[in-house]
């Protein structure tokens, strides 16, 4: 497998406008994900910026990154446009679409994702956690893959996401970690199918896929990384990314 990361990031967030390059720390935080991505040594690191300012951002950095159009209309959509610039031959079979909002994620998790990936035939693949708090698992905010474990219970695949409780009764429920390791072929099958009943329903774009008999793959991991969607969540990024 020869994995190529690709990081989305416009700057009108509905609930957080311009939020790539908050500031973390004296660090945009297009920035930091960039760093992290490039920890995880995989493979290049390409930011798939809508808008300037986020590319010179990133340039000043060191980094890449290529302008897509701002009228893309999802991110994985703005992954999908920049590969396509940057790898025209399609030389890296695997594309990682990791959100531009998750500044401490984990480079261990990064290389999780391709590493659930790697062993099945599935199309993409993607993580997830075990919830412990209650009022997680209650919350509409926090996506909730259904998942069928290996033996190891370590790996396994994704019948369904759900916004809701899932599945009914005892047992614990997950947490979805959004990060996504696509094979090219499947990227671009994905992004060439129209909105599906369920996604457009729960607002949930990866049921575009099963719906479309795609296969996802999921890996365990023991944490979720924080991403940072509000005001709030900018000021826990900011203490504890300050940290020495």
């Amino acid at each position: 497998m020869n994995p190529i990361i690709v990081i989305p990031a416009r700057m009108a967030s509905s609930r957080l406008p311009g939020k790539p390059l908050a500031d973390i720390a004296g660090t945009p935080m297009i920035v930091r994900v960039w760093r992290q991505a490039m920890a995880a040594g995989l493979g290049p690191v390409i930011v798939a910026a809508a808008e300037p300012e986020i590319a010179a951002a990133v340039t000043a950095a060191g980094g890449r990154s290529v302008l897509t159009s701002p009228e893309l209309a999802s991110g994985t959509d703005r992954v999908h446009a920049a590969v396509e610039v940057v790898d025209p031959e399609g030389l890296h079979d695997v594309v990682v679409n990791l959100q531009g909002d998750l500044p401490a994620i984990d480079p261990a998790h990064i290389r999780a994702v391709v590493d659930a990936l790697a062993p099945t035939g599935a199309d993409l693949a993607t993580l997830a956690a075990e919830i412990e708090d209650e009022e997680e698992a209650d919350n509409p905010s926090v996506v909730k893959p259904v998942i069928v474990w290996d033996a190891t219970g370590l790996r396994g695949r994704a019948l369904y996401f759900s916004r809701a409780r899932v599945p009914h009764g005892d047992g614990p429920c997950y947490h979805h970690v959004g990060i996504y390791a696509f094979r090219r072929p499947a990227l671009s099958r994905f992004v060439g199918l129209p909105p599906s009943a369920l996604e457009q329903r729960e607002k949930l774009e990866q049921l575009r896929a099963l719906e479309a008999g795609m296969q996802i793959a999921i890996a365990r991991v023991d944490s979720v990384p924080l991403s940072v969607d509000t005001d709030a969540d900018l000021a826990k990024a900011r203490t504890h990314l300050s940290r020495p």
